[in-house]
């Protein structure tokens, strides 16, 4: 056994990574805040959307068959306007030969722009009474609909039945109209229509204390003489029969211009029209009727006790009811502009989400698909009776083993290759370890009556820089690179080098595999490892463009590597960085499955984070690092047009927007048809365990660890989405990392000891 100690102790010069650590340990915090911010906006633009839809907060029930016992009769057997001028409840009915036409649900852009046609062309006005959610979707109409003369009241926000909700609900409900209104047409209303109200006669106990609390706070109520029930959709004829008032009485006549498809309302209309107008019936609006009637009556109709309604932030205006409209002022005016801006974007982002979601699902299958299809390729084309890389090899190699204070480790790795069944040399480079571990290589090594271990230590200067030092004081021509808390199987040098009975081969990927598997963390990771990294490996290395060997387990020919600049400390990731170097010098990167080593997963969710963290952000460094290969021709041309695509779109792109089948999962579950998102959900989740079981199957792993993927999809993915999201947001701010050391327990023994 060698020592090699240096001549001299001085203090190194920090690498550039470490330069930049203290500013970049500073901008993490606010990187998560902003990754957090992003998606607390995702939801709220997905809260907004169901919102509008009364999918949130949405209550469907309608009451039927109450009492009335506590309603006035002249209330019950007054006209279909009701107001409490005073504090006391008053109707007024339309005139004689009079129309007062009212259109419920809108507006929608189909039919309500066709409605305004028409009433523009007979020059007739009319009363909308509008949904606050469609309101907000759709402000322009609005505009148009008090543009061209016609009235507006409101018909609720969400379309409840008032008579089930609390004040507090009712109070929402009103105000937010309000807000939609002043947003989309710079006015508020003293109108007010329930939804499934119809005439005075069937207020009822329950919904009386709600038009009596409205009415004092300045609404008017406004009710239903005729009905055309053309929501029934009857015929046209029906809808015109049903809409004419009996011997010339004045009516409030509802119609609809939204809810459902209107076409026969559309047809009906210019007909109602034109017969009552051959009966000598004038039009109006619900103000325009009260005006009329209290003038045909000597008086004049007067507002609520404020002449607007309370707290509805209305502007000035008269209190005749002739004015229903207010014009909005101040904090209603510019909160009423915020919801309708609010409203636009979340009507922009939920279908561009909508898509977004369709090609993240069309890509998540179709990667399923190319890794069942080419791992079995894979599979069947190196293990065939005939199968052969060439000669065996059985040339010495050297393992390198980079460690910085792996005392909890060192002895089992160096166990584990004490019983390596090929020629190997040892050479363990403690990277100014602080805990003994140079110490403690020595010791075991001489305690296993080992000859061919080296240890050199040096100042702290980073992973590369020591796996750097392995390949300088190599003896042999092929190098085979391992982490200080990883132990081989017996044969698991002798499997890793026979590619490289292939001249073309340059470097060889194992099967890394997770020891702490019986942990519900690492159950989790040896899950990923099987299927997400291994299964990833054999499809990349059909197609010739694999971008990462691990840092676990990999081997490479000693002047390949030299050839390249040796291991880089440009990026966080120097196994992706390398490998990718490989490639572009021309050289074969291939997998070989049967090299099997054992890892020591981290064992707790910070650990997890910070690993997968510097992972996937040292991904990214290499990607832009060797962008240029995407234009190069030649070896590096290949994998420019090959292997950097897929690992855009598989590992960076898809798994970025793959949290969108998550968020509509649940957004679905709870506010549209719980059965079929999660019917949906565990259709996902099968073809995921198909995959999985393949990749296990082919690995020859247990399958009772398959029984944790439901609970890996719901938490362990997610963070893995939040890590990815985290890293890309650290990139595109220009944010840099140093190497972290994970804190290791020892627990993963010899592979023996391992168990699968």
């Amino acid at each position: 056994m060698t020592t090699t100690t240096p001549s001299r102790r001085r203090r190194r010069a920090p690498t550039r990574i470490e330069r930049v650590a203290g500013k970049a340990a500073a901008l993490q915090k606010p990187r998560v805040i902003l990754a957090g911010l992003l998606l607390l906006a995702l939801t709220s633009v997905m809260l907004l959307d169901g919102y509008l839809r009364a999918e949130v907060g949405g209550d469907q029930r309608v009451r039927t068959g109450a009492g009335s016992g506590k309603v006035p009769d002249k209330v019950l057997d007054g006209g279909p306007i009701l107001t409490f001028r005073g504090g006391r409840a008053t109707t007024v009915s339309v005139p004689d030969k009079t129309i007062a036409l009212t259109f419920d649900d809108g507006p929608n852009p189909t039919w309500t722009p066709q409605v305004l046609a028409i009433l523009k062309k007979y020059d007739i006005p009319a009363t909308f009474f509008v949904v606050g959610s469609m309101v907000s979707r759709y402000p322009s109409i609005v505009a148009d609909m008090v543009d061209a003369g016609n009235e507006v009241g409101i018909h609720t926000f969400t379309h409840v039945d008032l008579s089930y909700q609390s004040d507090a609900r009712v109070n929402r409900e009103m105000q937010q109209t309000q807000l939609a209104l002043a947003g989309a047409a710079g006015i508020t209303t003293t109108l007010f229509r329930a939804p499934y109200s119809s005439e005075t006669d069937a207020i009822d106990n329950y919904s009386w204390p709600v038009y009596k609390k409205l009415g004092e706070d300045g609404y008017t109520s406004v009710f239903v003489d005729t009905d055309s029930d053309d929501w029934k959709r009857p015929g046209v004829s029906k809808i015109v029969k049903w809409a004419t008032p009996d011997d010339g009485e004045g009516a409030s006549v509802l119609f609809h211009d939204a809810g459902g498809e209107r076409s026969q309302t559309i047809k009906a209309l210019p007909k109602y029209i034109e017969k009552m107008r051959a009966k000598g019936y004038t039009f109006t609006t619900i103000s325009g009727a009260v005006q009329k009637q209290e003038a045909a009556a000597g008086g004049q109709a007067q507002g609520g006790p404020n002449g607007q309604p309370g707290g509805a932030g209305a502007g000035a205006g008269t209190s005749n009811l002739q004015a229903a409209h207010r014009t909005a002022t101040g904090a209603t005016l510019y909160e009423g502009k915020a919801l309708i801006g609010a409203v636009a974007v979340a009507e922009w982002t939920v279908p561009v989400l909508s898509v977004g979601l369709l090609v993240v699902g069309v890509a998540v299958m179709g990667r399923f698909g190319m890794m069942l299809i080419l791992a079995r390729g894979h599979y069947r084309q190196r293990n065939r009776r005939r199968f052969s890389w060439g000669p065996p090899v059985w040339q010495p190699v050297s393992v390198i083993v980079p460690a910085y204070n792996e005392k909890e480790c060192i002895a089992n790795t160096l166990e584990s290759l004490a019983r390596s069944t090929h020629p190997i040399e040892i050479i363990v480079v403690d990277d100014g370890s602080t805990d003994g571990t140079s110490e403690i290589a020595r010791t075991a090594a001489r305690e296993l009556g080992m000859t061919n271990v080296r240890v050199i230590r040096q100042e702290n200067a980073g992973k590369p820089a020591a796996l750097n030092n392995g390949v300088r004081s190599a003896s042999h021509d092929i190098v085979v690179m391992m982490d200080g808390d990883t132990v081989f199987e017996p044969d698991a040098v002798r499997q890793l080098v026979q590619p490289f009975a292939d001249p073309a081969v340059g470097a060889v990927a194992g099967n890394a595999k997770v020891g702490n598997r019986n942990t519900v963390i690492g159950a989790w990771q040896h899950i990923e490892y099987v299927m997400g990294f291994n299964l990833d490996r054999r499809m990349y290395d059909l197609l010739r463009c694999m971008p990462t060997i691990p840092g676990a387990i990999g081997a490479f020919r000693r002047e390949a590597v030299l050839e390249v600049g040796g291991m880089s400390e440009d990026t966080l990731a120097e196994d992706t960085d390398i490998t990718i170097a490989m490639h572009r010098a021309g050289r074969r990167v291939v997998y070989q499955e049967h090299a099997r080593a054992w890892t020591e997963a981290p064992g707790s969710l910070k650990q997890l984070w910070s690993q997968r963290y510097r992972w996937s952000y040292g991904t990214m460094q290499a990607l832009w690092k060797h962008r240029k290969s995407l234009t190069d021709k030649g070896p590096s041309g290949r994998f420019g047009r090959v292997g950097m695509p897929l690992v855009v779109i598989f590992q960076i792109v898809t798994p970025v927007f793959a949290p969108l089948i998550d968020v509509f999962t649940v957004y679905s579950m709870i506010f549209v048809d719980f059965g079929a998102a999660l019917l949906a959900w565990l259709a996902v989740l099968a073809v995921q365990l198909l995959c999985a079981a393949y990749a296990f199957r082919l690995d020859r792993e247990k399958y009772r660890y398959l029984l944790m993927m439901p609970l890996q999809q719901l938490a362990y993915r997610q963070m893995m989405y939040l890590v990815l999201i985290h890293s890309c947001i650290t990139a595109m701010t220009g944010g840099r990392l140093r190497w972290q050391k994970l804190k290791r327990t020892g627990e993963v023994g010899t592979p023996a000891g391992a168990g699968r």
